[in-house]
């Protein structure tokens, strides 16, 4: 499933392949992007860069254009050369943008909307984003500010459900959710009044740690579009690669207490977690 990692790889690989580059063409199966496609036409404007915040992908195009994309559950962008054959069917295709060497396709994209900057700045999701994990100017003292401080306003609130709220950190989803929890030693089901200095830090770094550690690669010049497996583990079996999640009735991986699941929050998602480890 799309978390902020999974954005911020497919950001950086359009990037490498569409930034600078103009658009030869332009293709949607939703009826408001062709909307503004037929008023102000995509062809012919610069992509001028790719970026992710938190779990949102924005392509910023010449001419104050910017197409927001946001993959919730089944969403993804892929990159195709011409003529590549697609890996799913033209169906799934929500957004197709051609440049000379490239395709990006979004498939089964469930939001995609395009803004200017000034109706992004008005917009009710994006600007309101907490600190972005990935990005390059976040520091884990600002984000145990921003945690600690979302604790003292929310004191009854559960780990597990703040750990997931884009508004305090952008990035984490389901899975880091449960393994940042485990790392760091705390339940998931505890009260934000319940926890301490110590354990807000140590959520945050492992954060921090975690999701960096998962976008290691693509440094190079050649464009990364697939990385393996997300893992928070140091084990190289691909079966080991993670700590709880999806682990229920499983022996956990330090203490041989069997992993649990329940449902969590408004949304009713599977958070996982050791009772011995995280008591």
């Amino acid at each position: 499933m799309p978390e902020g990692d999974t954005i911020y790889r497919a950001a950086r690989a359009m990037q490498k392949a569409l930034g600078g580059k103009v658009v030869t063409g332009f293709e949607t199966g939703l009826a408001k992007l062709a909307r503004v496609n037929d008023d102000v036409p995509l062809v012919g404007r610069v992509v001028e860069k790719v970026e992710s915040r938190g779990k949102w992908l924005l392509i910023y195009f010449s001419g104050d254009l910017i197409l927001v994309t946001h993959m919730l559950m089944s969403g993804s962008w892929y990159l195709y050369h011409p003529g590549e054959r697609w890996r799913m069917g033209r169906n799934r295709m929500r957004a197709m943008i051609r440049t000379e060497d490239w395709e990006a396709v979004a498939f089964n994209v469930p939001i995609a909307e395009f803004h200017t900057a000034r109706s992004l700045e008005r917009s009710a999701q994006v600007p309101k984003l907490g600190p972005d994990i990935l990005a390059g100017e976040f520091t884990v003292a600002g984000g145990v500010d921003r945690l600690a401080a979302y604790g003292r306003e929310h004191a009854d609130a559960e780990v597990g459900v703040v750990l997931l709220n884009q508004r305090v950190l952008a990035g984490l989803g389901n899975v880091y959710k449960s393994e940042v929890a485990f790392a760091a030693g705390v339940n998931p089901f505890r009260a934000m009044r319940t926890i301490t200095a110590k354990e807000i830090e140590t959520m945050v770094d492992f954060a921090y740690r975690y999701m960096n550690a998962n976008v290691v690669d693509g440094k190079g010049e050649g464009v990364v579009t697939y990385s393996g497996n997300r893992r928070t583990t140091h084990a190289m079996n691909r079966d080991e690669r993670l700590w709880v999640y999806r682990r229920q009735g499983q022996e956990c991986r330090r203490c041989g207490a069997m992993v649990m699941m329940r449902k969590q929050g408004e949304q009713a998602r599977s958070t996982y977690w050791c009772p011995e480890c995280q008591p």
